[in-house]
C-alpha cells in the first residue's frame, strides 16, 4: 500500500513492512485522489489502509522516516461512496477502506483510529474521500488525523 502526499519528492524512497507481510510506502505528490490510486496501482499496491493501531504506528513512522515537512495531507484509501451515509458515532463516520483489487478492508476498526482533525460534512448522496492529515506539534512530536 502507499501514501501520496503533496511535497517535493523525498531523497530516497521509504518503505516499510509488518511481520505478517504487509508494506507501506511513501510517495511525495501534488495529485488528486484518483491520481494517487491509479499511481499506486502501477506501483501493483493500492492506497494505504490500516485496521490496527500497529499499521498505524508503523505508516506514521514510515512518514517520519521520510522526512516529510508537516503540516501534509496524504491519500489513502478512506472514501465514502455515494450511497453511503456520515456516521458520527463511528471511528470512520461512514468512510470505508478501499481494498486491493477493488475490494474493502475490513470494516471493523479500533475506536483508537476514529481521530478526525475536522469532522466530516454530513451527506448521503456525495462520494467523499478523506486523507492522513500530519501537523506540527510542540517538542517536535506529530499529531495526526483524518481528513475529508
Amino acid at each position: 500500500a502507499c501514501a501520496l502526499g503533496r511535497s517535493p519528492p523525498p531523497p530516497r524512497a521509504a518503505v516499510r513492512c509488518l511481520a505478517a507481510g504487509a508494506c507501506f510506502s511513501a510517495h511525495l505528490a501534488n495529485v488528486s485522489y484518483a491520481e494517487a490510486r491509479g499511481a499506486c496501482h502501477q506501483r501493483r499496491g493500492s492506497l494505504a489502509w490500516v485496521t490496527g493501531e500497529q499499521e498505524l504506528d508503523l505508516l506514521l513512522e514510515l512518514l517520519a522516516d521520510a522526512a516529510v515537512p508537516a503540516p501534509a495531507v496524504f491519500w489513502v484509501g478512506l472514501k465514502r461512496n455515494a450511497s453511503a451515509c456520515t456516521h458520527n458515532e463511528q471511528p470512520l463516520r461512514g468512510f470505508s477502506w478501499e481494498g486491493v483489487g477493488g475490494g474493502t478492508a475490513p470494516q471493523e476498526v479500533p475506536a483508537a483510529l476514529g481521530q478526525w482533525l475536522q469532522e466530516p460534512l454530513p451527506s448521503c448522496i456525495t462520494a467523499r474521500c478523506a486523507g492522513l492529515h500530519l501537523a506540527p506539534f510542540p517538542r517536535g512530536d506529530r499529531r495526526w488525523g483524518w481528513k475529508e
